[in-house]
């Protein structure tokens, strides 16, 4: 089970950290990714990260987002800096059992979390 939390509303400009709980799985053996889905479009791969704390960013979150994960904790976090109106979206994470300690993605995920709602004003 994955669970999404930490979304609001904040300011463009603004900052905001997601976190994603995890329960009843091996969180070591998971990559866990964020995904987001904005009104009226499909939902885009945001971060990933690997077993072993590789990271991966879509271009648009390059630079502004930071993926990180606690193993003592079971839980992944977003950090998401210099909030844009265009980030507005529901966040979900997702996580894939891979034996990889170097692999994520955003295709074939095992489990889906609930979302949270970010909203940013202009």
């Amino acid at each position: 089970q994955l669970q999404a939390s930490g979304g609001g509303l904040v300011q463009a400009g603004g900052s905001l950290r997601l976190s994603c709980a995890t329960s009843g799985f091996r969180f070591d053996s998971f990559a866990i990714s964020w995904f987001r889905q904005a009104p009226g479009k499909e939902r885009e791969g945001v971060s990933c990260i690997s077993k072993n704390a590789v990271t991966k960013y879509a271009d648009s979150a390059q630079g502004r987002f930071t993926i990180s994960r606690d193993n003592a904790k079971n839980t992944v976090y977003l950090q998401m800096n210099s909030l844009k109106p265009e980030d507005t979206a529901v966040y979900y994470c997702a996580g894939v059992r891979t034996p990889s300690s170097r692999y994520c993605g955003f295709n074939g995920m095992d489990y889906w979390g609930e979302g949270t709602l970010v909203t940013v004003s202009s």
